[in-house]
């Protein structure tokens, strides 16, 4: 359908999602846990971080409202 979406990354634990405030955070402010996933390097250290642990899909309500009143007949069988 063409409708647009937003990843927004939030913690392992539903704590905070990192966005605003909370952006240039690396550990969730509330648990503590990591923001990344860690990869580990052949020697077995946390080397960099990874993807990140959890993202949630945002999918903006104004959009799908002007698609759903696009049409016509559609209009009529909501009333």
């Amino acid at each position: 359908m063409g409708l647009e979406y937003k990843n927004i990354h939030a913690c392992l634990n539903d704590c905070v999602l990192y966005r605003d405030e909370f952006a240039s955070l690396k550990v969730c402010p509330t648990c503590g846990l990591s923001w990344f996933k860690k990869k580990i390097n052949e020697s077995g250290d946390e080397d960099k971080d990874g993807p990140p642990t959890k993202v949630m899909w945002c999918l903006p309500i104004i959009p799908r409202f002007k698609q759903l009143f696009s049409i016509n007949e559609d209009v009529m069988n909501l009333k």
